[in-house]
């Protein structure tokens, strides 16, 4: 399988993170996963600010972006997403546990490009990941501006 460009995850619990880093890693689906702990990091990465301000401005092929974060949560990062010439043609997979109605149609209307609800057993949890990093980063062609080697 051809190895792919970065990946960004934005995801604040730690066991998710290191399930989905090792999915990822075991299916040789990225080149490189950054992680961001919370809303407000994810958007100093992809706005090239604060301590990611000298970092290539090369975007990910896909953001995989959790709901329900700190600082700033996922609807408002999926807004500014959308709403910037930019950024607004970056992939975003929205990977959350929230099954509620609301979230799934604000992110439809924001723009995401899908929604998924992380599956609570561990070995649904993995196949998930490996699928949707099979999908959004080798199947699906990524924009303009991202990173593939």
């Amino acid at each position: 399988m051809e190895i792919v460009g970065r990946i960004l995850m934005v995801e604040d619990d730690p066991k998710d993170v290191e399930l989905t880093l090792t999915a990822l890693e075991d299916y040789h689906l990225a080149n490189e996963v950054i992680v961001t702990r919370d809303g407000e990091e994810a958007l100093d990465y992809l706005f090239c600010r604060g301590k990611y301000a000298a970092r290539p401005s090369e975007l990910p092929a896909v953001m995989l972006l959790d709901l329900k974060l700190p600082k700033v949560d996922g609807l408002e990062v999926l807004r500014q997403v959308k709403s910037d010439d930019r950024l607004k043609l970056l992939p975003v997979v929205v990977l959350t546990s929230s099954r509620e109605e609301k979230d799934l149609v604000s992110s439809y209307r924001l723009g995401v490009n899908a929604y998924v609800v992380k599956p609570v057993d561990f070995h649904e949890f993995v196949n998930a990941i490996k699928e949707l990093g099979v999908f959004w980063a080798v199947i699906n062609a990524a924009p303009p501006g991202s990173v593939r080697k």
